[in-house]
């Protein structure tokens, strides 16, 4: 028979061992982060009706969504956590306390051209705030403060959230008589990192044809080096939306100040557009500032009505993505990963020294009840073979079960890393394990 060569596609990731528990630490960290904010877990389907799937789709999102078909139903792969977020609030309105806070992390799937930081298959962590008819200005603000107290927690210390709010791009348009071509104009203002003040400039001269006066204002406002609500003040007073936004804007900043986030960590940034046309107010990006060649690592935004195509109520909300495959990436390729980081599969190794193993299935049992993940090494191995395998796995206690002990009731343990071996009572000796590891798992997942 011929065999067939393992491999795994393009754009999709398989960790090993080591670098999967580096990933679930973040995952886990996440979780803890949001749950602080009270917000609830959601998962919701990877797969549905390709109606409901593509419903905000069109263009360049359809074209990379993952379909199929099943007898004669049609299905899609999901390619963001919004979608499937919108769906539910949907079919369950009547059964949802709002505001409705949900937090999810889960894979998605985008038939993109794979490249660096960027996957076919990749988990996103989102989190939102729903609300019934209306949503105060205070929880556009709530959202960063989320991030940044999840991104301290990681270890992350160097990070950026820049906010802006889409209101004063729109009025600013409006302003500059240009809004009957804000969509394009605000699609390329949001490239203006990768493309520069000089190609913005000419691209909105000769492709959108702004005027010298039309194009000088704009890149003004949105490459403004100083206070920002300095040249905010500059319009104030001329357009309504313009206004709304700049008001909206001072009290996210405030609001962030109030929840403790310092300013090293967040930036009004007027040149932040994102480039989904459903963002109608306070917009995001966060980028690591040692690293800005790999861009946003994490963005969102306020949207009028999350679920308009799914219902007639006005469900407006606001939030915030992860790119947790795209941020993990990232970390390795950097080499930010913690090493001191508890990665092992196991707190302990019991290597038994007799034929009779009930000694030491009973002494894993009680670590186990103890709360230290225990395995038992029961192979017929050479003793050198054995002590490997926990170095190899990184497994920093190996416990010694021979006749002597159990004839003493006692246990042999040796720290792995110190190399130094304590022969006492199991109780004591467990309980000096369980202290050492609790140390070990407050390690964070990034280095500083």
């Amino acid at each position: 028979m011929n065999k067939i060569k393992p491999r795994t596609l393009s754009g999709f990731t398989e960790l090993l061992p080591v670098q999967q528990v580096y990933f679930n630490d973040m995952a886990q960290k996440i979780r803890e982060a949001f749950s602080l904010y009270g917000f609830t877990p959601l998962d919701t389907p990877l797969m549905d009706a390709a109606e409901i799937i593509l419903a905000k789709g069109g263009g360049e999102t359809e074209q990379q969504t993952y379909t199929l078909k099943k007898g004669d139903t049609d299905l899609a792969i999901r390619f963001d956590l919004t979608t499937p977020l919108a769906k539910y609030v949907a079919l369950n309105y009547s059964r949802l306390t709002f505001p409705f806070r949900r937090f999810e992390i889960g894979k998605a799937y985008r038939g993109e051209r794979p490249q660096r930081g960027r996957f076919r298959e990749f988990y996103q962590a989102d989190i939102d705030i729903i609300g019934d008819g209306g949503l105060d200005i205070l929880n556009d603000a709530e959202i960063p403060s989320a991030l940044y107290r999840c991104f301290k927690s990681l270890g992350l210390e160097r990070f950026e959230i820049r906010i802006n709010n889409r209101k004063t791009l729109s009025g600013l348009y409006e302003i500059l008589g240009i809004s009957d071509k804000s969509t394009a104009v605000m699609r390329l203002v949001d490239k203006l990192d990768k493309i520069g003040v000089e190609k913005l400039a000419a691209s909105l001269k000769d492709d959108l044809e702004l005027s010298e006066m039309q194009v000088s204002k704009l890149i003004e406002f949105v490459t403004y080096k100083g206070d920002p609500f300095d040249i905010l003040g500059k319009y104030q007073g001329q357009n309504g939306t313009f206004d709304m936004g700049a008001d909206e804007l001072l009290a996210v900043k405030q609001h962030l100040t109030g929840f403790g986030v310092p300013e090293t960590n967040f930036k009004i940034d007027l040149s932040i557009a994102r480039g989904l046309d459903y963002y109608t107010g306070t917009v995001y990006e966060t980028c690591l500032l040692d690293h800005p060649e790999v861009g946003s690592i994490c963005s969102g935004g306020r949207y009028d009505n999350l679920a308009g195509y799914y219902t007639d109520k006005n469900l407006p909300g606001v939030g915030i993505s992860i790119g947790l495959s795209r941020l993990f990436y990232i970390l390795q390729e950097q080499n930010m990963l913690n090493e001191a980081i508890l990665s092992s599969p196991a707190d302990v190794l019991v290597i038994p020294m007799t034929d009779d193993r009930s000694a030491a299935v009973a002494l894993a049992t009680t670590m186990r009840e103890a709360g230290l993940r225990t395995q038992i090494y029961s192979e017929d191995k050479k003793f050198k073979v054995k002590v490997s395998y926990a170095d190899k796995l990184k497994i920093p206690y190996v416990v010694f079960l021979g006749e002597d002990e159990i004839a003493q009731e006692k246990i042999t343990v040796k720290d792995m890393d110190s190399g130094e071996q304590v022969t006492a009572s199991p109780a004591v000796l467990i309980a000096n394990i369980a202290e050492k590891v609790k140390s070990l798992r407050t390690e964070k997942p990034i280095k500083g």
